[in-house]
């Protein structure tokens, strides 16, 4: 409103200059002094002595606006700017006629005023002109404000937001953590990864439920010693546990779930032995001992039969078969047997609360990941199998040979495959018995099965055993060798190699006379 006022104040002393000190042209021009100073005298003005002060003319910068004055209901209660009432005011006064001026002083006003009247007053439209551009004003510095307001606001809210956080965070740190105060709830399996720190197992705590906050297992976990000796793995711990506790069942032995160790050349079923009627449990039985969660009446298992039934699904993708062995595995004769070998012999960790399917993926997922890394699936350019060939042919070297003679072994079988002679390994007579022995009797020698390499030539139709990776690196690497035969000739693990059948026989006789090769049938 000040600027208004003082505009209008400025236009009005505008108008007084220009009233008071305008030029007649036309006057001028009939001067014979004028008319002097044109042409070779132009100081013919130079004696006047004149003393007018020219004042500038005020000129407006707002955008001209021809039309009539613009109703604005936020002005006065007449719709108009205060400040184009007031200049409306100083527009009457100056309508008003002057007093008439006496002698002298009626000349020389009249001649100052160029022998015209007052000055022309501005049109009215003027004052639309003003009124327009001091509402966009207006509506600008009102727009601005709400802005400022708005902006105001957030930021008001975001520092309390942020003081109040920073005051409870404060205040936590003079507090202890929160905990539960006990007893534990129902157990729950809780993953440990690789590389894990007490922050990060404190973090899986608290997502699985069994402590309240991570802060508190975290501190207790600094208090415990034995942190540092948790293994990657699965472990059982009560749900909504106190933290120190948590901690305490964690470093426990008692804990540790999902452990599987399976030991080189297990099969994936049960079988027992000729000579003392002793058990030795198969993959499945071994796997759902360590699926167990509890103890006593609460604890719950996945069984073999579970497992077996998983194991024998045409659902080989589900099941986790690497894709270098689906279509050999699909082929299987015997679906019960169809992924033996594909757990390598190893510790494996796997989640227990998973069901049968999951399991198995699992571990066979981890297996072949194994496998893949000795080099298998570039092996088959020197020794002409293919990833799944060779794992079966480990399986041979795993069941029938000694660890030095590894190597040996593997050159052996490449060599009749060569020649296309009979494996005619014990192993894989035995692999379809449920009672077996070292040696082998006529009749189940003749029993044709597609495992028995002595009714047929070539490989068995699946690997016979969990093979190790030195036995899969023995195959895919063989020491290089003439040998076609090899025996066991005593109980201590001494095998003789040749490539002649004459002597091969003469050391079967060795063995006979050390009683190794006799059958307890």
């Amino acid at each position: 409103m000040t600027d208004r006022w003082a505009r209008a104040e400025e236009r009005f002393r505008q108008r007084e200059a220009d009233r008071r000190y305008r030029r007649d042209d036309r006057a001028w021009a009939n001067d014979p002094r004028a008319r002097k100073s044109t042409g070779s005298n132009p100081d013919a003005w130079a004696d006047y002595d004149d003393d007018t002060t020219v004042i500038p003319r005020y000129t407006d910068d707002e955008p001209f606006y021809e039309g009539p004055a613009l109703y604005d209901p936020a002005k006065d209660d007449d719709g108009y700017d205060a400040a184009d009432d007031f200049d409306a005011d100083y527009d009457d006064e100056l309508d008003e006629p002057e007093p008439p001026k006496r002698g002298k002083q009626a000349v020389r006003a009249n001649s100052r005023a160029g022998g015209r009247g007052k000055p022309d007053r501005p049109a009215k439209s003027s004052r639309g002109k003003r009124s327009r551009a001091a509402s966009r004003k207006a509506a600008e510095r009102k727009r601005r404000r709400r802005n400022m307001w708005v902006i105001a606001g957030v930021l008001v809210v975001l520092i309390v937001g942020a003081a109040g956080f920073a005051v409870k965070q404060f205040a936590e740190s003079f507090g202890p953590p929160a905990d539960y105060a006990g007893p534990g709830g129902p157990l729950v399996v809780v993953q440990v990864h690789p590389g894990d720190t007490a922050t990060q197992i404190a973090d899986s705590m608290l997502e699985r439920g069994v402590v309240k906050s991570s802060s508190a297992f975290y501190q207790a976990a600094m208090r415990n010693s034995n942190i540092t000796s948790v293994q990657p793995g699965y472990y059982a711990i009560p749900s909504e546990s106190p933290a120190a506790e948590a901690v305490t069942t964690l470093v426990g032995k008692s804990s540790r779930v999902g452990n599987l160790v399976v030991a080189e050349g297990r099969l994936l079923h049960d079988q027992h032995d000729v000579q003392t009627g002793a058990k030795t449990e198969g993959l499945y039985t071994k796997i759902s001992a360590a699926s167990c969660v509890g103890m006593a009446s609460q604890q719950k298992c996945v069984s073999a039969e579970q497992l077996a039934a998983a194991g024998a699904s045409t659902d080989l993708v589900s099941l986790g078969v690497p894709s270098w062995a689906v279509e050999s595995v699909r082929a299987a004769p015997d679906r019960s047997r169809q992924l033996d070998g594909l757990f390598a012999a190893g510790t494996w960790d796997f989640d227990p609360s998973g069901t049968p399917q999951q399991i198995l993926r699992q571990l066979i997922s981890q297996s072949a990941a194994s496998y893949e890394q000795t080099g298998l699936l570039q092996s088959g350019a020197e020794t002409k199998l293919t990833p799944y060939q060779t794992l079966i042919a480990a399986s041979l070297v795993e069941r029938e040979a000694s660890p030095e003679d590894r190597a040996k072994v593997a050159r052996v079988i490449l060599n009749r495959l060569k020649v296309n002679q009979p494996l005619q390994f014990d192993s894989t007579v035995n692999y379809a018995l449920d009672t077996t022995e070292l040696a082998t009797t006529d009749d189940d020698r003749a029993t044709k099965t597609p495992w028995n390499t002595y009714a047929m030539p070539g490989l068995p139709a699946n690997p016979i055993a969990a093979p190790s990776l030195d036995s899969l690196r023995a195959m895919e690497k063989p020491e290089p060798g003439d040998w076609l035969y090899f025996v066991t000739i005593d109980s201590k693990g001494t095998t003789l190699f040749t490539e002649s059948y004459a002597e091969h026989l003469r050391n079967i006789r060795k063995a006979q006379e050390s009683g190794i090769l006799d059958s307890g049938r």
